[in-house]
């Protein structure tokens, strides 16, 4: 194990604003000059390339209320029927797209995110899915997944999913400990947690994820970690492990957090550290750059054997190249090109009604993009690049092409967070807790916004 004394320097060094790379480029590369009739041209080209599975991804954006740490993009409404019409939207989205794609309908991942899924209630969800399966194949082996609040979801949405075939679950928690969730405008008791849980291992859900965040206000070492154990009870299947980025210039609910509660950098540091450690020693294995995972999860198993994969919805072991968004400000991608859904609800159905696919912006990808691309994803992934696979695939010499990068990655080597050799890079243990620096050297667009502050969270 790492010892924090050895960390700390590195940290302090190397802790900077950095992509968590969902995507190269990042969506702060998208652009309006890219907008619905690119995307419906994209469509007709996926359709002609050879019939692999789609991802799809379903935001559902309504919310009950905020917490104060959010940085997605929701609706609050307590009146639940404003959802109705966007229920009814999201199916005219789909005929939109699915307009384009005679042979593209097998499907391998699906993802309902947000937002709040579970705030539609178990027979809008029923309504929802049966909508999506009468229109793509969804394969009998298919990831399918949704975010679940444990305040709002009960035992009969549970029900319901299981019934309908979703297989995994993400249950949002953060931190247990009371005062910090006061302090984030969230209540959600450790016994609701616990209940949630285990009620869904009961149905037979094959893999439940919790996410947590770190360097939240009041969170102190002590109680972070009885939040840790308490989890570690549980045995979820994976942990997501989150830093906190507080950037209310650019999500003005995070004004309601005082900036005097949030812990130092450096007890940030030991609330990462401490949480690694037992996650470690209670046999979790660390799965990219900020999950864990048992050793029987798909991710696990996947990282052995190097096949690892990462999306806009985050790690995965059903790689596909078209992922299909759909809902306001949803993100989608194709081997050539990355676009992004309007963020406003208003202009959604607009464009809609209008007889547009609701596309507001996005990014056609070079030859440059796609290659680094590769590098990135196999960099975060599986901590490993095979340069021989990278040249063979693209036609090229990367000991010439990335000249520049080679010379940058001698620094990290000094540092022990990679070894390079003239096969491959790998990245160590100790690099793989900067793995998004290691990344950070192929990417060709870095830079902060025009006003100088960060549009990325820090790296550690």
């Amino acid at each position: 194990m790492i010892k924090n004394s050895d960390l700390l320097p590195l940290i302090q060094k190397y802790n900077r604003p950095g992509p968590r790379y969902t995507s190269y480029p990042t969506a702060v590369q998208f652009t309006e000059s890219y907008g619905p009739s690119d995307y419906a041209k994209d469509l007709i080209e996926i359709d002609r390339q050879a019939a692999k599975p789609l991802s799809l991804y379903v935001h559902i954006p309504f919310c009950e209320a905020r917490c104060a740490f959010c940085a997605c993009n929701v609706i609050i409404s307590p009146e639940h029927d404003v959802s109705l019409k966007y229920l009814d939207f999201l199916q005219r989205e789909m005929d939109r797209v699915t307009a384009s794609l005679r042979h593209r309908r097998q499907v391998a991942q699906v993802h309902f995110g947000g937002g709040t899924p579970t705030y539609q209630t178990p027979v809008e969800l029923r309504a929802l899915y049966r909508a999506i399966s009468r229109q793509f194949e969804i394969l009998p082996n298919a990831e399918i997944s949704i975010e679940v609040d444990p305040c709002v979801t009960t035992d009969e949405h549970l029900r319901v999913l299981r019934e309908l075939g979703f297989n995994r679950l993400s249950m949002g928690v953060q931190d247990l400990t009371p005062e910090v969730q006061a302090a984030v405008c969230r209540n959600q008791s450790a016994t609701q947690t616990e209940r949630l849980f285990y009620m869904a291992r009961d149905l037979g859900f094959t893999s439940i994820n919790i996410d947590l965040i770190y360097g939240l206000p009041l969170q102190r070492v002590e109680t972070f970690a009885d939040s840790i154990d308490q989890v570690i009870d549980m045995r979820p299947d994976r942990v997501a492990l989150y830093s906190f980025a507080h950037l209310p210039w650019l999500k003005k609910n995070q004004d309601q957090i005082e900036t005097a509660q949030l812990p130092t950098p450096e007890v940030k540091l030991e609330l990462f550290v401490v949480a690694m450690q037992r996650f470690v020693e209670a046999g979790y294995r660390k799965i990219g750059m900020d999950h864990f995972a048992l050793p029987s999860d798909d991710l696990a198993m996947a990282l052995d054997e190097r096949r690892l994969y990462r999306n806009f919805m985050g790690y995965t072991v059903r790689p596909t190249d078209v992922t299909l968004g759909f809902g306001v400000s949803s993100i989608g991608e194709t081997p050539f090109s990355q676009m992004q859904n309007t963020k406003k609800l208003s202009r959604y159905y607009s464009m809609l009604e209008g007889g547009q696919l609701a596309t507001e912006k996005g990014y056609r990808l070079t030859a440059d993009d796609r290659l680094r691309r590769d590098v990135i994803q196999s960099l975060m992934c599986n901590f490993f690049v095979d340069l021989q696979r990278v040249d063979r695939e693209y036609e090229m010499n990367s000991a010439t092409y990335f000249d520049a990068e080679m010379t940058e990655l001698e620094t990290m080597q000094r540092e022990g967070f990679v070894k390079v050799g003239e096969k491959s890079i790998e990245v160590t243990e100790l690099g793989q807790l900067f793995v998004r620096n290691v990344a950070m050297i192929f990417d060709a667009y870095l830079k902060q916004a025009s006003d100088g502050r960060p549009r990325f969270s820090k790296t550690v």
